[in-house]
């Protein structure tokens, strides 16, 4: 099944080189969970901060159960600093 993946600032760098910006159309396997992604991109899990599925931000404790279906667009910021 097809989705769109966003990695944003630091994370951008863990994306393949054949991307558009910090934005990949992945294939995935039915059953994909956000951990599953997390996972195969090697995302250091202390930058994994703010996860959002179509807008709607996702717990860190839903992350390993939450399905991803076809279409659906995951965006993952890491922490920021600011003033």
């Amino acid at each position: 099944m097809k989705i769109t993946f966003k990695l944003f600032a630091t994370l951008s760098d863990y994306l393949p080189p054949q991307r558009q910006g910090n934005i990949v159309d992945l294939d995935v396997p039915e059953g994909s969970t956000i951990a599953d992604l997390v996972k195969q991109f090697n995302l250091p899990i202390h930058l994994v901060h703010l996860v959002l599925v179509n807008g709607k931000y996702i717990k860190p404790e839903d992350r390993h159960t939450h399905l991803l279906i076809e279409d659906d667009v995951l965006a993952i910021w890491p922490p920021v600093a600011g003033g």
